[in-house]
């Protein structure tokens, strides 16, 4: 008897979960071997059994679903259908999950889930059986040449580095952070930490395009603080904190007495966009020692040698402690510079902000 097509579902939904797995089970030649409600947990259960094909939703706490795809295709290149209201004909989400090497996408509606998931129960026993068949050695080859040539560029491509010259102090002071894998979770933990009276706040979090103006959304009604998806323009003001959009840079940039925000496109940078190195490097030549940067949780470096330029800048700096992050990978990389004053928990991380607001 053939084996069993075997299937991990990765789904924030309950009910995603359960009503693919009944779909799944009514095909004697599909075994369903886990599910899992984020790729963190998705990825601790690969280390034990390693599926044949994943079904993996696009918008999902932790770590996206694109993150994952991409993370997967590195590591192990195994099939994936995508499953997700996002991924419309002619979405960004949809061309991303295809680059990164999805195989299939199915698209969920926003309303009538449970049943059109019971509709589309003979599409999704499809998709998986067309998905098993795919040339996995064509998929590494791609996925490995696509490694070796993705850019790598520095912040250089977006702005020239600061001066040696540190800027002076004043009474104008920023904070800026950076993250990414557990970023989205961190960040809550400490922006609703936070009172009105913080002092303005950039961020960079690692995130699709289109995902970052909802997540703002949500920052906003849990916090004190003014949360938005940052535009070209906008003002870094006391109370307010403005993320970068997905899939553009944001630079810090001074206009007369004001820190203003430039959120511009262009190539990607340590292969991210936004990167955490523009918006780093962009701080220590616009605010120099007028600004704390945090770098915390997340895979990879991005942020460690822009965090380095601001130290030698005369910013202060923090990096989250291995203990508290998803992922300790680029508070790592800073830690190993040299570069971080303080190595922090993160429920230590708000009060710090608060104790740099007061005293600078």
């Amino acid at each position: 008897m053939a084996e069993k097509i075997k299937v991990m579902i990765v789904d924030d939904s309950a009910l995603v979960r359960q009503v693919v797995s009944q779909a799944l089970a009514t095909d004697a030649g599909i075994e369903v071997i886990a599910t899992a409600s984020d790729p963190i947990f998705a990825l601790e259960k690969m280390k034990t059994r390693w599926p044949d094909v994943l079904i993996v939703d696009i918008e999902m706490p932790r770590m996206d679903g694109i993150t994952f795809l991409k993370k997967v295709m590195a590591e192990r290149p195994t099939p994936v259908v995508i499953c997700s209201s996002l991924a419309e004909n002619g979405a960004q989400a949809t061309f991303e999950a295809m680059a990164a090497g999805a195989v299939a996408i199915i698209t969920k509606p926003k309303i009538g889930l449970k049943s059109f998931l019971e509709d589309a129960s003979n599409d999704i026993i499809q998709a998986v059986r067309s998905a098993a068949r795919a040339n996995m050695g064509a998929l590494r080859s791609s996925a490995a040449a696509a490694a070796f040539n993705r850019p790598k560029n520095t912040a250089d491509v977006m702005l020239a580095p600061a001066s040696h010259r540190a800027l002076e102090r004043t009474t104008d002071q920023l904070i800026a952070i950076g993250t990414s894998t557990g970023g989205t979770q961190a960040l809550e933990a400490v922006l609703t930490k936070l009172p009105a009276t913080c002092l303005g706040i950039v961020i960079v979090q690692h995130m699709p395009e289109k995902f970052t103006a909802m997540f703002a959304e949500r920052l906003n009604s849990l916090c004190q603080i003014e949360v938005l998806e940052a535009k070209n323009g906008d003002r870094v003001i006391p109370g307010r904190a403005l993320i970068a959009p997905g899939g553009k840079h944001m630079m810090l940039k001074r206009n007369g007495a004001q820190y203003v925000v430039d959120v511009a496109d262009g190539p990607l940078v340590n292969r991210h966009k936004p990167s955490v190195d523009v918006l780093f490097r962009s701080v220590a030549k616009f605010a120099g020692a007028n600004a704390l940067g945090i770098i915390m949780t997340g895979m990879g470096d991005d942020g460690a040698l822009g965090l380095k330029e601001m130290h030698d800048a005369g910013a202060k700096t923090i990096a989250q402690d291995e203990a508290s992050c998803v992922v300790f990978g680029m508070p790592k990389e800073a830690i190993k510079l040299g570069c971080v004053d303080q190595t922090l928990p993160l429920n230590q991380i708000p009060n710090a902000m608060v104790a740099y607001t007061r005293n600078g």
